[in-house]
């Protein structure tokens, strides 16, 4: 919304520049006419006239240079963001701490801070729905007591950055955790019956995203977020999907019988199953949308999923569809890879040029982890490489800016303070 009005007001100074310069042309040239038979006059018609065409070219050139970038670069607000994590746990809790996070990222020229609110089957604010959901036994609460979400918010907002808070786990959650083990039936399954897969967390099971109660659950948890914080945007990642194997559980297996009029293939990457789940996916995130957009018209709807192919056959989630149907409003493709040449393949395909093309789009870059450090010569490479394809940067993840690495922290300082010299904020729309 903020790039339309700015793209009309350049159109409208534009249009005032020139009826400004028609209007001097004019009432000049009316000034002149009566001395246009005499050769005094006619000296001094051109006499006059010549600084004025001068004065007239200088003032286009200037509005054409002013005016072809902003249109240029409309759909894509550079995007500069870093991920808050459960990891940084003893930063967000802290209302000192974040102040001093917030002030660091602003110094160094970011403009977005992603925050956690969904981890391990919990939310990290005090909720209604997760407590009428029997979830949430306790809440996380800042060292004094205070609702961490919001602390980060409005520090964020202080600072001129803006907050999109995180659906890091999606339809994942541990075993163990109230949520699995008070609602068994909203868990989905493989073929062979078991309920777990591995991932980066660990052993997780997957709620089931074709249950109209679990998508109820994610849809009011949103909602209660959207409404009861000052946010600029809500994300979901690479989890708000299910990998390819689940999808055998009763409940599944009847809706799919009842629409096809055929059981599931037992091959669980059979081209039709992988399109009617991904399909329903899909459904669901275009429901999510409306809904939020119906409640905050301007909150962004972004989206942080691992690129097109590996999204769409292993985790069934068809975010280029997504961006197509137009209820994606930022996206951040994830793009973990150590070598350069794959990196720059894998920001280099074609559905994220599609996606550069309507909304500000962003890739993923790894910072480190605890017990795996990434170097800033690494992170400097894929920065340059990003930034040259005119790609946003979105760092994951806030503690493994300047911990967890092999480098100095002077060096690692001085190295992000570099990628950003000057600043770009991202303008709130209220």
């Amino acid at each position: 919304m903020a790039s339309n009005f700015h793209h009309k007001f350049m159109l409208w100074r534009v249009w005032v520049a020139n009826a400004s310069f028609k209007s001097m042309i004019l009432s000049f040239l009316r000034h002149n006419w009566l001395r246009r038979h005499s050769d005094t006059g006619r000296r001094t018609l051109l006499k006059g006239l010549f600084p004025i065409l001068v004065l007239i070219s200088f003032v286009t050139a200037l509005l054409v240079n002013n005016f072809i970038p902003a249109v240029a670069q409309l759909p894509r607000q550079e995007i500069r963001g870093v991920w808050m994590t459960n990891n940084d746990f003893d930063i967000l809790k802290d209302r000192l701490k974040v102040r001093d996070a917030m002030s660091k990222l602003r110094q160094m020229n970011f403009n977005t801070a992603y925050p956690v609110v969904w981890n391990s089957g919990y939310v990290m604010y005090p909720s209604a729905v997760a407590q009428r959901a029997g979830i949430q036994p306790f809440v996380f609460r800042g060292s004094d007591g205070h609702d961490i979400l919001a602390d980060i918010i409005n520090q964020a907002h202080r600072q001129g950055l803006l907050a999109i808070p995180w659906f890091e786990f999606g339809f994942m959650a541990p075993p163990t955790s109230e949520l699995a083990m008070n609602h068994p039936e909203w868990l989905t399954q493989k073929r062979d019956g078991g309920q777990t897969s591995i991932s980066a967390a660990g052993e997780v099971v997957w709620l089931n995203p074709f249950h109209p109660q679990v998508q109820r659950l994610i849809s009011d948890l949103v909602l209660e977020i959207v409404t009861q914080y000052d946010v600029d945007g809500i994300q979901f990642d690479d989890h708000m999907s299910l990998p390819h194997e689940f999808g055998y559980d009763k409940y599944t297996v009847s809706l799919y019988t009842q629409e096809t009029k055929n059981p599931p293939p037992a091959n669980h990457q059979d081209a039709a199953w992988v399109r009617w789940r991904a399909d329903k996916i899909t459904a669901f995130m275009v429901r999510l949308n409306q809904a939020v957009k119906t409640r905050k018209p301007q909150v962004m709807f972004s989206v942080s999923p691992n690129y097109y192919d590996f999204a769409y056959k292993f985790q069934l989630q068809d975010w280029l569809a997504w961006i197509r149907l137009k209820i994606v409003d930022e996206l951040i493709v994830q793009v973990y890879r150590p070598n350069l040449q794959s990196f720059i393949s894998t920001i280099s395909r074609p559905e994220i040029q599609e996606a550069q093309r309507v909304i500000p789009t962003g890739i993923g870059i790894m910072t480190g982890l605890r017990n795996n450090p990434v170097p800033m010569s690494q992170i400097k490479s894929q920065v340059r490489t990003t930034r040259e394809r005119g790609l946003g940067v979105v760092f994951f993840y806030f503690s493994s800016l300047w911990g967890y690495t092999p480098d100095s922290l002077s060096e690692r300082q001085a190295g992000f303070q570099s990628f950003f010299p000057s600043p770009a904020l991202r303008a709130r729309v209220e």
